[in-house]
Formats: structure tokens, sequence, C-alpha cells
């Protein structure tokens, strides 16, 4: 792979323009969050407010028009503004980098944060990642195209944006640095490193002074662990990966099956939006990040039916809304169904070999790791991610051998991953590994 080497007052002053570009990114990044609460509380409740409040039941049977209502919205910006809004961000980014040479259009930059916002809000059962790497990305863009750069350090500097925003979220500045070098960079040059990690630390340092230390998702407790518990969590990696498989290929097929739809594709965000509503009707725990409902899987207070009828509705509302078209993440919703898989199969074994001695939050760790990780090819961010939204280290044995276990189940399965298979769809040629 092509290395980069600049003058040493190049490479500090592109590392100067990335921790420039972290700023306004986490600025942006917390305050998209802030729009998200907003949108919710005011669709939902009809109250002006920010505060992060889960849903909860029973909801009036007005709330499944809700998301209906987002998604028609989205279809309008999308169809009269700019197609570009639609996606769950990603994929949108690499096509970005690797296509059009890591130039975002103004319009996209401005008009992609309101359709999340909207979508999210609205019940949609993404997560707020996918759109703050695309709002964090957009800005080193445009900063790369107001500036005298080459193409290669405006991808560097979307690179940082892009880390900055999703740190900004999760206060994970490793992984942050780790998915911008293997999902938008492709490569681990001395330069791009330092560039990107610098963003990412620019904004871990605000997050910490804005939220404090506490993880993302906190686990209360030490967890569970035997002499042969990591070789089982290593082992679960295999199942795990392969359900990162179907879950991929049942993104493909909802795609392309409201591609076959004899309506505009301005209407079938709309149409996922109501299939949306209706799940949600009935888990509630559905609509939205569903960061809580992460955290109780992680904590074991998500456990049996609860636990199954949360994965089960998640997905396949999360699988529909996707194949739509509309706006919205998806390592959220990735963690959400991977922790509640890991949790069941750990529970399950554990019920077949208790004096094992598994603990199913450990195996919920495990789970959302893997299957992001076999879902992205990005097993190392994948695993650091894990750690650094729970800060709990023990872990790390067990989550490197899952991830790897995953990815490779994937790659042998899928040649693309749920983030390339569409841009290679649309034809981007990607570097070789």
């Amino acid at each position: 792979m092509k290395q980069h080497h600049l003058p040493a007052w190049e490479a500090q002053r592109l590392c100067l323009l990335s921790v420039t570009v972290a700023l306004p990114s986490f600025a942006l990044g917390r305050g998209l969050l802030m729009a998200i609460h907003f949108c919710s509380n005011l669709l939902f409740r009809g109250t002006l407010s920010i505060a992060d409040v889960p849903l909860a039941a029973p909801l009036p049977w007005w709330a499944a028009a809700v998301p209906a209502l987002g998604g028609l919205a989205i279809g309008l910006v999308a169809r009269y503004g700019s197609p570009a809004v639609r996606g769950h961000g990603i994929p949108e980014v690499i096509e970005t980098v690797l296509a059009k040479e890591s130039r975002v259009p103004w319009k996209v930059a401005l008009l992609k944060p309101v359709c999340s916002a909207l979508s999210i809000g609205s019940g949609g059962p993404f997560g707020a990642e996918g759109p703050v790497i695309g709002l964090g990305g957009s800005l080193g863009s445009l900063l790369g195209q107001v500036l005298p750069v080459s193409a290669w350090e405006r991808k560097v500097l979307l690179s940082a944006g892009a880390a900055a925003g999703i740190t900004a979220v999760f206060g994970c500045p490793v992984a942050a640095t780790l998915l911008a070098l293997e999902l938008l960079l492709y490569e681990f040059s001395a330069v791009s490193i330092a560039a990107v990690g610098l963003a990412s630390a620019a904004s871990g340092c605000l997050r910490l002074a804005w939220v404090g230390t506490a993880p993302i998702f906190p686990i209360t407790g030490a967890l569970g662990s035997g002499p042969w518990t990591p070789v089982f969590y290593a082992a679960a990696g295999l199942p795990l990966g392969l359900a990162a498989a179907i879950i991929t290929r049942a993104v493909q097929f909802s795609e392309h099956a409201f591609e076959k739809l004899p309506i505009h594709w301005m209407w079938w965000p709309a149409l996922g939006g109501l299939a949306v509503g209706g799940l949600g009707l009935l888990e509630p725990r559905i609509f939205g990040p569903s960061y809580g409902s992460i955290a109780d899987t992680l904590n074991g207070q998500l456990v049996a039916g609860a636990l199954c009828a949360f994965v089960g509705f998640k997905a396949l509302a999360w699988i529909l809304a996707l194949g739509s078209g509309t706006a919205g993440g998806t390592l959220a919703p990735l963690f959400g169904i991977g922790a509640g898989l890991g949790a069941l199969l750990t529970a399950a074994a554990a019920g077949f070999w208790p004096g094992l001695g598994l603990d199913p939050r450990v195996g919920a760790v495990v789970g959302m790791a893997a299957v992001f990780a076999g879902a992205s090819h990005a097993p190392l961010a994948s695993m650091i991610l894990a750690l650094e939204t729970t800060h709990h280290f023990e872990a790390s044995l067990p989550l490197l051998g899952a991830c790897l276990l995953a990815t490779l189940v994937c790659q042998i399965l899928l040649p693309h991953s749920l983030m390339t298979e569409g841009p290679k769809r649309r034809g981007v040629e990607f570097p070789p590994p």
C-alpha cells in the first residue's frame, strides 16, 4: 500500500489542521445528540426539551405513525434537496473518499445532519455514530476544499473529522482512530496516524470536560471468569460471525426488495417508518439508538424473553428501515443486537455447563464487538471500541479471539462488508489489501 511522506513542516501543519477540525466536529457531534433528543421529545411527548428520556410502554396508538412521518420528511428532502442525504453514514463517507477525492458538497454537509436527527428522533432504530462520522468528515472535507491542500491531505482531514465525531459520542479516541484508518484511509503511515490520532485525542479531551470519565456503557460489579472461559468466548466468535453475515445479507435483501417496489424511492423511508412504528408499539425499546437497553443487557438487567424480544424486534426494524434508504447509523444497532445474541448464547451455554463460570455479561460485551467486527471487517477497532465504551479491560483476551474469528467467518462468506458492499455495487474501486 502506498505510503505518504511529507516534509516535517507539512506534516506538522496537517496535524494542526486535524486538531482544528476536531473542535467543531466535537461541538456538532454533541449538538446532533441534543437535536435527536429534542426531536424525540417534541414528536413523541409534545415537549420542548433536550433531555435523553427513553420511550416506555404503553405508547399511544398514534406513536406508530411518528417514524413514518419522519421517513416521509427525509424522502422529500432527499428528492428535492440531495439524494446523498440517504444512507447510514459510513458507506457514503467511504465512497466520498475513494471515488470523489474526499469532496463533500456543501448542501449534503448541511442537510445530512438534519435528516439524521429527524430520522433517529422520530424513532428510527439507528445510532448517532454514523451521522456524526459523516458530519465530522464533512467538516474535514470542507476545510480541505477551502485550503490549498492535496487530495491525500484532504482525505486525512476528512478522516480526522470523522474520528473526532465518533469520539464525541462514544468517548473512544483509540477505537475511533483505528476505525478511520481501517475503513477510510486504508493505510497506517506515521503522518496519518498522528493526524487522525491527535484529532481523536482532542475530541476525547473535550468529552472528558463535558461529560466526565464514565463510559457510555458502564458495567457494575466484577465480571465472572474461569480458567476455560476465554476459550468459550473466543469460540463464540464463530456463531456470532455467522450471525453478522446473516444480518448483512438481510440488509442487502431488504435494499433489493425496496428497489423493486413500483413507487418512487422518495416514499420508501415512509414505508420503512410504518414498519418500525408498528414494531415499536410492541417493543418500545427499539425506538432510537437504544443505548439504555444496550447498557441493561451488558449489566444483566435485560434477560430471557425480554431480551429475545428486544433483539428480534430491533434487528427486524433496523433491517427494514435501513433497506428503505433513510438516514441513520449502524454501530449502535449492531452493538444492541450483538450484545443480546452474546448474552443469550452465553446464558444457554451456562445452563449446559454450570461449572464453567460463564457470565452472560461478558458474553454481551463479546457479542456486541464480534457482530460489529464481522459486519464491518474491522476486528481491531471493534475490540478496542468495546473496551473503551465499557472500561472493562479484563475482557481484552476473549474480545480479541472472538472479533478475529467473527471477521474471518464473514470474510469467507462475504467478500465485502456491510460498509463496503454498497459502494462496490456502485462501481467504487477499493485499494488492494
